[in-house]
């Protein structure tokens, strides 16, 4: 069996937040919701870079704000802090389609460390979408040796 176009886990669609404070937030779906982390990508820093977690068999992705980045959370002012994440099976093809209908780019699609090919649109509503193929099955570990491989660079 050959490996997914969508990441395991995930759905064609998922949520993706930025958070000022995510490893409390993840504390608290935990408490709240019966969340249970699936894992998590830290900065050289401590703060998430990218994590993930299981609320009732959905998949929510979120990380840390980062000013590098560009990121906000809905507490800080200005930015936005949500992003979509699409699966599919041809990123590059959904990622041209969706510029076609009036989206711009943001990233063209690329492949990246953590075994997805994506690209990145914001539509003409202000909301950014990642758009993605997913490629390659790995560890957490590989991915933060990859993680930090990338930001070393």
């Amino acid at each position: 069996m050959g490996t997914s176009h969508i990441y395991p886990g995930a759905y064609s669609l998922n949520a993706y937040i930025t958070i000022d404070g995510c490893s409390d937030a993840i504390e608290f779906y935990k408490k709240a919701f019966g969340a249970t982390e699936k894992g998590r990508l830290l900065m050289p820093d401590g703060k998430i870079g990218h994590a993930e977690i299981d609320i009732e068999g959905t998949l929510l992705m979120m990380a840390d704000e980062n000013a590098d980045w560009g990121t906000k959370g809905p507490l800080s002012l200005g930015g936005n802090p949500m992003s979509f994440g699409l699966y599919v099976k041809d990123a590059d093809a959904a990622f041209q389609k969706a510029i076609d209908a009036g989206g711009t780019s943001v990233m063209a699609v690329d492949d990246m460390f953590y075994g997805d090919r994506v690209g990145q649109v914001m539509d003409p509503f202000g909301f950014k979408w990642m758009i993605a193929t997913h490629k390659e099955d790995m560890s957490y570990e590989e991915m933060q040796r990859r993680f930090d491989k990338m930001l070393c660079e």
